[in-house]
């Protein structure tokens, strides 16, 4: 599995702990920034290269992380095919992906710190779309939605 990963200064440190758990474990990441921590840099210039590259199926899984994870979130959904989400929990990590199939995470780096990551990201690494008859029923009412021109 190919996992891309971008953080702004406020989930810097956060992402690089989590880099380095992933590819402990053998996983193949994409670090798409930042590569130094700058106190003025800003999480969608950051976050939206890893979100296209979801997107356009580079990477087959994203993790962002901003101080609060929100930001991430915003920017990320802004791509179509990415189903991203402010995570605190496994349950929500996994059942993200079973029934939504979530494609990319966001977390908080001033909120959690890095063991609460590490279950987060294994459970949602670990878990697979079910596919179910109502999961995809919604997902295309979704991909509707993100069809539709609001102008």
């Amino acid at each position: 599995m190919k996992i891309g990963i971008a953080a702004d200064h406020g989930g810097f440190f956060l992402k690089q702990q989590v880099k380095e758990i992933l590819e402990e474990q053998g996983f193949s990441v994409t670090d798409f920034g930042a590569d130094e921590l700058d106190p003025q840099d800003d999480y969608p210039d950051l976050v939206a290269p890893l979100a296209r590259a979801v997107s356009v199926g580079l990477v087959d899984r994203g993790i962002a992380v901003c101080g609060s994870g929100v930001g991430a979130a915003i920017v990320a959904n802004k791509f179509p095919r990415v189903r991203a989400a402010l995570v605190t929990e496994t349950y929500s990590a996994r059942q993200g992906v079973e029934h939504d199939n979530m494609n990319l995470i966001c977390l908080g780096g001033r909120v959690i710190g890095p063991e609460l990551a590490r279950e987060l990201i294994f459970a949602f690494i670990k878990a697979h779309y079910t596919g179910e008859i109502r999961h995809q029923r919604r997902l295309k009412k979704l991909e509707k939605i993100e069809g539709q021109n609001f102008k």
